[in-house]
């Protein structure tokens, strides 16, 4: 399995604090893989503590609810002078240092301290080093320099290897490419029981995340409702933090075929019945390839543009666009070519993804 540090002797009793956070304009998808990062260090003896910031449309509790000490910063309203990703966080950097700090000084000592965020990179954790003995970095936009000891970037691109190149320490060790996915324990077991794909479609999944900002999900119900496919059912799921689920209900609700679900925890068993995802390129992305499930991919936001480029150039999904581009038409056109079963098969085909055991 992917572990803190480089023997597994050293994460047994150790202290292991995530500062990550979810809401509505940063989605589900950093909090949940934190998650999954957390449920296997506690497997292997650690004690894991989650550092979240209070933000609207935040999923925090899933971190009480599944058994995790969770420590809350406290709900700023937004500074004016912050811009792009560090406006998510609302404050500056060195104000979330300095909290981050005092949760962290009452917990020592703290072997490791893991950060996803696009909001901090160096300055944020050259201030907290001497509370911690390692820090390891989650990241995926290769934008900014980071002072860590690993960084791990579980997404595909071209340039893979030398992303990082003058963004880490020399020694910092680097966990690159989908080998290194962080897929939760229900993915393996659904991947041992999962049948053959044949080509024909039958069942159909929709997900673009935990929120849908863009209300990509309502542009895929309508292309669906266009296409009448009578022998298709097609399971609708969003995030809790989707401030636009109720409306999705009901559309669902006007028609047999379509299945909601809110906030669900069987994603795998989902996607292990369904022969086609529509879905955005985030975090999904490898739970989809590791099951064999093609999908038509519309990216949800900037950082998701170079991922699903490279990825369709390496037949790992098909690409429609970005958000503001792809309409309801094109939607239908794209799932109207995989009624055909060589075309869906060819893509069940390509899309699979190996994840070597040893990173389980």
């Amino acid at each position: 399995m992917l572990r803190v540090g480089t023997d597994r002797m050293d994460v047994m009793n150790s202290v292991v604090a995530i500062r990550v956070d979810s809401s509505e304009q940063i989605g589900s998808g950093h909090l949940m893989r934190c998650l999954t990062l957390a449920e296997r260090l506690r497997k292997d003896g650690a004690v894991v503590h989650f550092i979240c910031r209070e933000l609207s449309g935040n999923l925090n509790h899933l971190v009480r609810e599944q058994g995790f000490s969770l420590h809350i910063l406290p709900r700023h309203t937004d500074h004016p002078a912050l811009t792009g990703y560090v406006a998510w966080l609302t404050v500056p950097q060195v104000v979330d240092a300095e909290e981050t700090g005092e949760i962290l000084s009452r917990m020592q000592p703290v072997n490791c301290l893991v950060v996803d965020s696009y909001a901090l990179d160096a300055v944020w954790e050259q201030r907290l080093r001497p509370l911690v003995r390692e820090i390891f970095v989650i990241d995926d936009l290769a934008n900014r320099p980071h002072d860590c000891d690993v960084l791990l970037d579980q997404n595909y691109y071209r340039e893979m290897r030398h992303r990082y190149d003058g963004l880490v320490p020399p020694a910092c060790k680097l966990l690159l490419g989908p080998s290194h996915a962080l897929l939760r324990e229900e993915f393996y077991e659904a991947r041992e029981k999962i049948g053959v794909r044949d080509g024909v479609l039958r069942r159909i999944l929709v997900f673009y995340g935990g929120s849908d900002t863009t209300r990509e999900t309502e542009k895929a119900i309508r292309a669906l409702v266009q296409l009448q496919l009578p022998s298709v059912a097609v399971d609708v799921v969003v995030g809790g933090s989707n401030s636009h689920r109720a409306y999705i209900e009901e559309l669902c609700a006007a028609h047999d075929f379509l299945h909601y679900h809110c906030q669900v925890s069987n994603m795998a068993e989902l996607m292990a019945h369904a022969d086609l995802c529509l879905g955005a390129g985030g975090t999904t992305t490898w739970e989809r390839c590791f099951l064999g499930l093609p999908a038509i991919v519309t990216a949800v936001a900037e950082n998701q543009i170079q991922i699903c480029e490279d990825c369709a150039e390496a037949d790992y999904i098909r690409y429609l666009g970005r958000w503001d581009e792809v309409t309801v038409g094109d939607i239908a056109a794209a799932v109207q070519k995989c009624i055909m079963p060589q075309t869906l098969l060819e893509m069940q085909r390509s899309c699979r993804l190996d994840v070597n055991d040893d990173e389980r």
